[in-house]
C-alpha cells in the first residue's frame, strides 16, 4: 500500500470539500469576520505542558498550538471550582456579578453568554461538551448547535425541562451497544472513563467538533469544545502512558505549611485522609490515603494520562480545522476552569487559594496578527477573555463586563496588567475568601471567618512560607487588604474580610 503522507492527505481531503460556493464563502480576508475555537479542559493545570515548563507530558498537540500561540505565563481563574469559573469564561462577568457563586447554580438567562455579547447572526455558534451552568442538555444562550456529555445533572434541569432527557454521549454509548449501569438509567462518568479510547467522550467530542468546523466552512462560527477530562474519576485508558519519572508526586508534596494554614484547608486534608483517593470519584486504589506516596503516584500518572487522551482529541480537532481551509482566519484558545492540587500540600481537588488550584494554562493563537510564540509574563484573569476575544474580533466590550481587553498588553503598548483578583464563594456554611495575586510576584488570600495566607511566588514558589502574621509583613498585608477592598468596593463586593484569626 502506498504510503501518504499528512500533507498530501490535507491537501486531497481539502480538494474533495470545495465548490463554488465554498470558495466563495472562503474569501473573507485574514482578520474579517474571523472564526473562533475555544478548546477548554477541567481542572487541568498549568504546569502540565511544555509551555509552562513541562516537558515530560506526552501532549504534542497542546505543544505546538503554544509554539504559535500567546502563552499567558500567569493566568488566574476568578473562583477555583467549576461552575462559577466557567460562568466568567462564558460571560465576562465576576461570579459574584452573575450570580453563579457556587456549582450547579444556573447561569440566568437575561445574562448574556459570548456569542449574545457578540451579536452578530451570520456566525453559526456552536457549544460541545461539559456546561455545568443549568439546562445541561438543552441549547441556549445564543449557542444553536448543542452536543451534551453529562448525564449527572438532570436534577438542577429548570421546571418544565424534560428530565428524562439523556446527552448526546449517552446515545452514543447505546449506539455502541452499551446498558447504562446506573439504577435510573443513566451511564455513570465512572462507566464512561473505563471504556476503550475511541468510546470515551474526548473522542466523541473530537468527531463531533470536526463535524461542525467541516459543516460551517463557507461562514464564519463560534465552536466551544468543552472535555469533562482530567477532571475526576481520575482514570482512562491512557493510565501507563507515563511513567513515575514522567508523571512524578508534586515537588511540594507532602508539603503541608507550618505556619497557620486556614482552618478549612486542614478539615480538607482530613476529608482526603478519612476517604482516601480511592471513593468513586478518584477510582485508584482501594485503601489508600493521602499518606500514601504509591496512590498519589498512582493518582499523578493517571493524570497525565487523561492530559494526553484530550490531547489526542485536540491534534483531530485542529487537523480538521487545517483541511477545510480555515486555520488562518481563526482564532484558537486553550484554556481550562481551574486547577487541581493533585496531591500538593496532601490535597486533592480544588477550593483554595494555592497556585496548583487557581492558576491555569491560557493559550491564544491569533493567526491573522502573530505567527510566532509571544509570552506575556504579566499575571492575567480569565475576566479578561471575553473583552480580549471581542477586541480581537473587532468589537467593542459592553460597559457592563468588568474586565479589559489584554491586547495593548500582547503587543507591547502596555507594560503590566495590574493585580489580579480571584474569589472564594462557600455556600452555604464555609469561608468565603477574597485574594489578590501582585505583577511583583505578592499573593495575599483572606476570608471572612477563617485565617488567611500570604507568599511570595518568586522566592516561595511551592508556597511553604505563610507570611501573613509575620510582623515584618504587616504594612504589606494593610497595603494589599486595601487593594482587594478597593476592588471589591469597585465591582460591588461585600463580602467582609479579616486579619486577626
Amino acid at each position: 500500500m502506498t504510503q501518504i503522507s499528512r500533507r498530501a492527505a490535507l491537501r486531497s481531503l481539502a480538494a474533495s470539500l470545495v465548490t463554488p460556493a465554498i470558495l466563495r464563502g472562503n474569501r473573507r480576508s485574514p482578520g474579517e469576520n474571523p472564526n473562533l475555537l475555544v478548546v477548554w479542559t477541567d481542572e487541568q493545570r498549568a504546569d502540565s505542558m511544555a509551555a509552562y515548563g513541562n516537558h515530560r507530558f506526552r501532549v504534542p498537540a497542546m505543544n505546538r498550538l503554544a509554539v504559535q500561540s500567546i502563552v499567558f505565563d500567569r493566568c488566574y481563574d476568578t473562583q477555583p471550582v467549576c461552575t462559577p469559573a466557567r460562568s466568567s469564561v462564558l460571560t465576562g462577568l465576576w461570579p459574584h456579578q452573575n450570580g453563579c457563586i457556587d456549582n450547579n447554580i444556573m447561569l440566568r438567562r437575561e445574562t448574556q453568554a459570548f456569542p449574545e455579547l457578540l451579536g452578530d447572526s451570520s456566525y453559526r455558534t456552536g457549544y460541545y461538551g461539559k456546561w455545568h451552568l443549568g439546562d445541561e442538555a438543552f441549547a441556549q444562550h445564543g449557542f444553536e448547535e448543542w452536543i451534551s456529555i453529562e448525564d449527572g445533572y438532570s436534577q438542577y434541569f429548570s421546571p418544565g425541562r424534560d428530565r428524562s432527557k439523556h446527552s448526546d454521549y449517552h446515545r452514543f454509548l447505546s449506539d455502541l451497544g452499551y446498558k447504562p449501569d446506573e439504577p435510573d438509567g443513566t451511564f455513570s462518568r465512572v462507566f464512561a472513563v473505563q471504556r476503550p479510547l475511541r468510546h470515551c467522550k474526548p473522542a466523541f467530542l473530537a468527531t463531533e467538533a470536526s463535524d461542525f468546523i467541516l459543516r460551517h466552512r463557507a461562514e464564519p462560527w463560534i465552536l466551544h469544545v468543552n472535555f469533562l477530562e482530567p477532571h475526576m474519576p481520575f482514570h482512562g485508558p491512557l493510565n501507563d502512558l507515563h511513567s513515575e519519572e514522567e508523571a512524578p508526586v508534586p515537588a511540594n508534596y507532602p508539603g503541608i505549611p507550618v505556619e497557620r494554614e486556614p482552618e478549612d484547608y486542614t478539615r480538607r486534608r482530613e476529608k482526603h485522609a478519612r476517604e482516601g483517593v480511592s471513593s468513586p470519584s478518584y477510582l485508584v486504589l482501594p485503601g489508600h490515603d493521602m499518606k500514601d506516596r504509591p496512590a498519589i503516584q498512582r493518582l499523578n500518572r493517571n493524570y497525565a494520562g487523561l492530559c494526553a487522551q484530550v490531547d489526542q482529541a485536540l491534534g483531530r480537532i485542529l487537523w480538521a480545522l487545517e483541511a477545510s481551509g480555515q486555520a488562518g482566519n481563526t482564532i484558537v484558545v486553550f484554556t481550562t476552569d481551574h486547577g487541581e492540587m493533585m496531591g500538593a500540600h496532601s490535597l486533592c481537588g480544588k477550593g483554595v487559594f494555592y497556585e496548583e488550584a487557581i492558576r491555569v494554562p491560557l493559550l491564544i493563537q491569533v493567526p491573522f496578527r502573530h505567527s510566532r510564540q509571544i509570552r506575556v509574563d504579566a499575571p492575567v484573569s480569565h475576566i479578561d477573555l471575553v473583552p480580549t476575544l471581542l477586541d480581537l474580533m473587532g468589537r467593542k466590550k459592553p460597559e457592563s463586563l468588568p474586565g479589559k481587553s489584554l491586547v495593548p498588553l500582547i503587543e507591547g503598548r502596555e507594560r503590566a496588567a495590574g493585580d489580579v483578583f480571584i474569589e472564594w464563594n462557600s455556600v452555604p456554611d464555609g469561608p468565603n475568601g477574597r485574594a489578590v495575586v501582585t505583577p511583583e510576584g505578592w499573593k495575599l488570600g483572606l476570608y471572612d471567618r477563617d485565617d488567611g495566607l500570604l507568599f511570595h511566588r518568586h522566592k516561595d514558589p511551592l508556597e511553604m512560607q505563610n507570611l501573613c502574621y509575620r510582623r515584618e509583613h504587616a504594612g504589606l498585608v494593610r497595603d494589599l487588604r486595601a487593594r482587594i477592598e478597593s476592588w471589591q468596593k469597585q465591582h460591588g463586593d461585600r463580602l467582609p474580610l479579616r486579619v486577626e484569626g
